[in-house]
């Protein structure tokens, strides 16, 4: 059963931000999540599906960027986010052997409701991101189909569930259950406020590393499995209304890492880490016919109050993933219990 308890439960408090109304990347205005899980004796899987904004995303897109931390990845789509500086579909988590299935489906659906995609007009870049969840899911046996990714985009909303769902299924973080994780902050600047949100699919660590809020917790829990090499992963998807540059994106979608790092990652060799950053303020038309167009673009003398907000929000979404998930036991007996488990190391009394 999935913990009700976010780590904000146990009297943990992530840096000094004020955090939106549900703590989730979904304070973003029209940004909304949804998961299919499967679950079923070997297969620990699932999809999960982020909608960047409302509306038809491939004829208004949205300002995106891409930091791939290190790339030991198989991720889909990141060359022309890195080039165009734009998302154009949905962004899709799933397992490694997954990302085949899921990026036809994806760009099936866009097909669907864009007819002129690849007759009058040009192809569709779909983004989709990954990890391996293969110590829990039997991912030999390729589970994900095309069905699972409708599924999960057709039940995307503000409200979503957290820990072992969806893509996060099968994931282990620190040798404990890992999976889907969210938080956010607002940034009050010159009388405005924004929101900064953040998604993760984590999936990476060594049990003796973990940190929470600075406290080593892994360290007393180490012993309960025999240690392992790091080659997991993480993905970091951060979402924004501030009017930002795709050049701006890529400097907040760095600050991701240090988010990941305050858990107690040390980003090793096999790992692949890539962080995602759009903001929903800057819309860019496929149809454009203005020879200029002008865009926002927020001051830079006042960015650190983003770096800030990147960091407290990746690193909370990362504890989140973990106490939100409970134990589960995947192919070949393979188990991993859930750090809620361990909460008498790190509750506040």
């Amino acid at each position: 059963m999935i913990s009700s308890q976010r780590i904000e439960d146990y009297g943990i408090r992530i840096g000094r931000m004020p955090k939106g109304l549900r703590n989730t990347i979904a304070d973003v205005p029209g940004v909304a999540v949804g998961h299919c899980t499967l679950a079923d004796g070997p297969v620990q899987t699932g999809v999960t599906a982020v909608i960047p904004a409302p509306g038809n995303l491939f004829r208004e897109k949205v300002m995106a960027a891409c930091h791939v931390i290190n790339g030991f990845g198989k991720s889909c789509g990141i060359v022309q986010i890195e080039e165009m500086g734009t998302l154009e579909t949905p962004i899709l988590l799933t397992n490694t052997f997954g990302v085949g299935a899921a990026s036809e489906a994806l760009v099936r659906s866009m097909l669907a409701a864009n007819p002129d995609i690849g007759r009058e007009t040009g192809t569709v870049n779909p983004a989709v991101f990954e990890c391996n969840d293969g110590f829990l899911n039997d991912i030999r046996a390729l589970p994900v189909r095309g069905e699972h990714v409708l599924r999960a985009i057709a039940s995307a909303g503000a409200d979503f569930e957290e820990g072992a769902v969806g893509a996060g299924r099968g994931m282990s973080c620190y040798q404990l259950k890992g999976g889907i994780g969210s938080a956010s902050r607002i940034v009050e600047c010159g009388g405005a406020s924004f929101t900064l949100g953040a998604l993760v699919l984590s999936n990476f660590g060594q049990m003796e590393d973990l940190t929470v809020d600075g406290r080593k917790v892994g360290a007393s829990i180490f012993g309960i499995a025999p240690p392992e090499d790091e080659q997991g992963s993480i993905i970091a998807l951060l979402a924004t209304d501030v009017p930002l540059t795709e050049r701006q994106l890529k400097r907040v979608a760095r600050r991701a890492s240090v988010g990941i790092t305050r858990t107690g990652a040390f980003i090793g060799n096999g790992s692949g880490e890539i962080a995602v950053a759009f903001t929903t303020a800057n819309r860019v038309f496929h149809d454009e016919t203005a020879p200029v167009r002008q865009i926002g673009m927020f001051n830079e003398n006042e960015i650190n109050l983003l770096f800030r907000a990147a960091v407290e929000a990746t690193e909370e979404a990362v504890l989140n993933s973990m106490v939100r998930a409970e134990a589960v036991t995947g192919r070949d007996g393979h188990t991993r219990r859930s750090l809620a488990e361990f909460a008498e190391l790190f509750a506040e009394r």
